[in-house]
């Protein structure tokens, strides 16, 4: 009789022990690429993500985050998010366009007046619709976009204030060949080099300039080595907020609920944060030794007649038109509204 008790409850054991451990916290890998503290955007509105998450689950979500780089560079989270290693990721645009290369359409240099219209088109039916088109090919629900920068010109050679002033210039630009198409279409020779190699090849004069926006130049000074920024504003650049969708389905519609809330909250905290320093950009840079240039409407029309087309025609090439004539459809949309 003892040993059919201890026999029933090995059983109980073995069949209770799984549903026990299933009944635990669902945890949320959350992968970024700034440092760990809190006055980089990514870190921020991490923190701001797991604490709310946490809070309004009652124990059901637990989020773990990974700053820089700790679970890979981009292409590595991207996998990890096709393959569900990842649940979570905010990963910058560059590498995003391989993986799903309609993608690349915010990559065409001079779309936007200002954040507003940016915001505006990457939240509304256009972006919605880009996102869906994203998780069916991929298997990677996109959020929500947030600001990775305006991006500027900058180099240690002159003042930039039109496409002429680009010529003869060597210009850093990230892996891909959308970025060299648009610096080559404004006379420069584009080299790319990636991000962590950037910083040497200013110092030893490989390139002359770069392009990047606020919070890249300050994060990994590069003003040490380039004295001159013109406000060309060219490129948007977005940091994508990223889920592995089976991860998604397999959560409750209320755990759903609020993880949009929380990626809602940390996309305006990591927003404010950027833009803040984009729109101070004239004040920050020059206080750090730099020579800042504006540059007129007039001035920035004059480059976007050099470049847009080039890079327009190269876009379509690779993804057909439908998605181009979408994001400038969306454009022309906001302007009329306002």
């Amino acid at each position: 009789m003892q040993g059919r008790k201890l026999i029933l409850a090995m059983v109980v054991t073995v069949l209770v022990a799984p549903a026990m451990a299933w009944a635990g916290p669902k945890v949320i890998k959350y992968a970024h690429f700034q440092p760990a503290k809190l006055d980089q955007p990514k870190q921020a509105a991490a923190l701001a993500f797991k604490n709310y998450v946490e809070a309004n689950t009652q124990g059901s979500l637990t989020v773990e985050i990974y700053p820089a780089s700790q679970l890979g560079n981009a292409i590595t989270v991207l996998e990890g998010l096709k393959l569900g290693s990842i649940e979570m990721g905010v990963v910058h645009d560059g590498p995003i366009s391989p993986v799903f290369k309609p993608f690349m359409v915010y990559a065409i240099p001079y779309l936007f007046d200002d954040q507003a219209m940016a915001w505006s088109v990457v939240d509304g039916p256009f972006g919605q619709e880009l996102a869906e088109a994203m998780r069916a090919a991929t298997g990677i629900r996109m959020f929500a976009l947030a600001d990775n920068g305006i991006r500027h010109f900058t180099n240690s050679k002159r003042v930039i204030q039109s496409p002429a002033d680009m010529k003869g210039l060597k210009i850093r630009v990230m892996p891909g060949p959308i970025w060299s198409k648009l610096v080559d279409s404004l006379g420069a020779s584009p080299s790319p080099v990636p991000w962590p190699e950037l910083p040497a090849a200013l110092q030893q004069g490989v390139v002359d300039g770069q392009e990047n926006g606020v919070t890249n130049i300050l994060a990994a000074s590069l003003y040490q080595n380039q004295k001159y920024i013109s406000l060309d504003g060219h490129v948007y650049s977005w940091h994508a907020y990223l889920m592995n969708d089976r991860f998604y389905a397999g959560l409750t519609p209320e755990e759903q609920k609020v993880i949009h809330k929380g990626v809602e909250i940390a996309k305006v905290i990591h927003r404010g944060m950027t833009s803040a320093q984009d729109m101070n950009a004239p004040t920050m840079l020059s206080g750090v030794g730099m020579q800042v240039t504006p540059l007129s409407p007039d001035q920035v029309a004059a480059f976007r007649q050099q470049a847009q087309p080039a890079v327009v025609s190269w876009v379509k090439e690779q993804i057909g038109e439908e998605w181009v004539q979408k994001i400038f459809d969306a454009i022309e949309a906001y302007r009329q509204s306002h």
